[in-house]
């Protein structure tokens, strides 16, 4: 692994360390978070990013959230704090289902204990789990999904889902690790990812570390490069999948699917099993998070387009289902996902 984005320090009274996102690749730095509200600043801010990331954080969120108690408060002021701090933490982006499914998993152990100490020490434990597992997860997912991965080959990958969103060496960017790891030659194409160039600033940066080659295009580019046949796979991450396989993922990646299903190119998805979310049918329930205007307007400090001007600035959109060759999780891979395939995969 490149890089521990996610790290927590010392035990209860510990605190969480993140690599400083916004920052990178022309400066790497590392934040200490030691309360609640720092944690949800960088969550919202995308300091840090990834939906698997995003949830280990907000996990170690609710352990910070108890640091401000003291040995005399009751259990029932203890618990309220632990609530309070869990939806706090959900409201700051409301796409990636994995900071819900980890708050909640937190919260679920939060019971039964009968003294502010147990309490802590369970809501630590809980979120040292959800760490490990995703370290674990990654590698797995590396593990199923390097076989799509072909000697020679070109790989079109969008935004960042590598080390950087996820506790362990990533999602989509797995199986480009595993790969490497066992000599195959390929190239991977980064779209640069507008409006933040998550794919130009991070997984360029990542890729570039492990010694894979890499080189950065704009997010116009990936139609042609697939007519001169330069692209044989695309393998994107994923922040919430519907239970008929339908994928939110950062915006542009809808277009890709589109393009690869009219130039014959397999489409695949790399996340974990906690990216679904079997209470929403299909991807037109997902909620799509809409960003600020200035991320558009502005670039670097410099503005860009006209002041004043409307902007339409959503996070994510919806892949369909159809248009996904395969969906590979740390339990396997799901071939021509629908509601009864992933149901399957998840039982």
């Amino acid at each position: 692994m490149i890089v521990e984005a996610v790290k927590w320090i010392g035990g209860i009274d510990g605190y969480l360390e993140l690599i400083d996102q916004r920052r990178l690749p022309a400066e790497f730095t590392r934040l200490k978070c030691r309360d609640v509200e720092t944690l949800f600043e960088t969550i919202k801010t995308l300091a840090v990013r990834g939906a698997p990331a995003i949830g280990v954080s907000a996990a170690y969120g609710l352990v910070l959230a108890l640091q401000k108690l003291d040995a005399s408060d009751s259990m029932e002021k203890s618990l309220e704090a632990l609530k309070h701090a869990r939806e706090y933490l959900a409201s700051s982006r409301p796409t990636a289902v994995n900071l819900f499914w980890a708050l909640d998993r937190v919260w679920g152990a939060a019971s039964p204990v009968e003294t502010l100490q147990q309490l802590r020490e369970a809501v630590l434990r809980e979120a040292n789990a959800i760490y490990q597992e995703d370290v674990d997860m990654c590698r797995r997912i590396g593990q199923h999904g390097e076989k799509f991965i072909k000697d020679g080959a070109g790989i079109l990958t969008h935004c960042n889902a590598g080390a950087l969103a996820t506790a362990g060496q990533g999602t989509a960017l797995s199986p480009m690790f595993e790969a490497h790891k066992k000599g195959k030659k390929f190239k991977v194409y980064a779209d640069e990812t507008r409006p933040l160039l998550q794919g130009a600033r991070l997984t360029a940066w990542e890729l570039k570390q492990a010694g894979i080659d890499v080189t950065v295009i704009c997010d116009n580019m990936a139609g042609w490069l697939m007519k001169q046949g330069k692209i044989n796979a695309v393998i994107t991450g994923a922040d919430r999948i519907a239970a008929n396989g339908d994928t939110a993922n950062k915006i542009g990646t809808y277009s890709l699917s589109i393009l690869a299903r009219e130039h014959g190119v397999p489409f695949y998805i790399a996340a974990p099993s906690s990216t679904f979310d079997l209470s929403i049918k299909s991807g037109a329930e997902i909620p799509i998070e809409q960003r600020f205007a200035e991320e558009v307007t502005t670039f670097a400090g410099t503005q860009t387009a006209p002041a004043g001007v409307n902007v339409y600035n959503p996070a994510f959109d919806v892949t369909q289902a159809r248009d996904i060759a395969a969906i590979i999780t740390e339990r396997g891979v799901i071939e021509k996902p629908n509601t009864e395939r992933v149901s399957e995969h998840l039982a």
